[in-house]
């Protein structure tokens, strides 16, 4: 960019480099300052993209000293480029401080979109139905904290995108099939590298196959909470749907996998099959 300087967020592959946008590409290349998380992994990134800039180390320990540095050189006409070590900046990542106080000094601010591990993830889980996802970021290790965080997700009327360490995804899937056994759920690993790979599954048919640490980084998917209370109109509509899934589930089906068939069936879209199976499920167990 010429004339005044100011401030461009840079979304970035977080993986594969071929992602990177030819815009994000010339952003980059007529940078004056990258501020980035590491250097090193950036100066990759820049030398893919032809760019000879300056790297400027902004992480979670010095973003605020840096930040008043930033901004000064920003007000003196430097193009500044904020990206993380992959995806969109600030959506796990430092960074946030950085563009409050470039907007509070009345400077320029602007964004080019790119990759994001939360967005991939929700799209290729398969369940996400288009009414909205929460992202829940790194859930928390342990105490009330992760107790609170682990309810919230379960009863979440959409899909919820979450990061996890490698070494700690299997408590977090037996954390999860202890609350919701029959939750449809996607552990999509490496996305966009060569060894990327997505397992589905129940909760509990994911925390049975996955006891050790897989490698890469982790988004975990989890579908949303089946309501509470379905209305007599609803129900009725769905009532050849509902006799095929409780036929299904007598047969010794889980939710997940009844659901499954049905949507194999065709009686009904996946996630539409899993709510219901989890009302009849419920309505059965309430019954006996």
């Amino acid at each position: 960019m010429e004339g005044a300087g100011g401030l461009t967020v840079v979304g970035t592959p977080i993986g594969n480099l071929a992602d990177l946008s030819p815009r994000a590409a010339e952003c980059l290349r007529g940078a004056d300052l990258v501020a980035c998380e590491d250097t090193r992994r950036t100066a990759v990134l820049l030398r893919h993209a032809g760019s000879g800039a300056r790297m400027v180390a902004v992480h979670r320990h010095n973003e605020a000293a840096r930040t008043a540095d930033l901004v000064g050189r920003m007000e003196t006409g430097a193009h500044v480029v904020l990206v993380s070590d992959a995806g969109m900046p600030l959506v796990s990542d430092p960074g946030a401080r950085l563009v409050r106080a470039a907007v509070a000094a009345g400077l320029p601010v602007d964004v080019v979109p790119g990759p994001s591990a939360v967005t991939a993830a929700l799209a290729v889980s398969g369940l996400g139905e288009g009414d909205g996802f929460a992202f829940a970021g790194f859930v928390p290790r342990k105490g009330a904290e992760r107790r609170a965080a682990l309810d919230a997700l379960a009863g979440s009327p959409v899909p919820v995108v979450a990061y996890e360490s490698p070494q700690r995804l299997p408590a977090l899937l037996a954390d999860l099939a202890a609350r919701m056994p029959d939750r449809p759920v996607a552990v999509c690993r490496e996305l966009t590298k060569m060894h990327e790979e997505v397992l589905r599954g129940t909760a509990a048919e994911l925390a049975a196959r996955v006891t050790e640490p897989p490698r890469g980084e982790i988004a975990v998917v989890v579908a949303p909470a089946p309501p509470a209370d379905g209305d007599a109109a609803t129900a009725a509509a769905d009532g050849p749907l509902r006799e095929a899934l409780a036929v299904l589930l007598d047969a010794g089906l889980g939710a997940g996998r009844a659901a499954e068939v049905a949507a194999l069936l065709g009686a009904a879209p996946r996630n539409r099959a899993y709510r219901v199976a989890l009302e009849v499920a419920e309505e059965r167990r309430r019954s006996t």
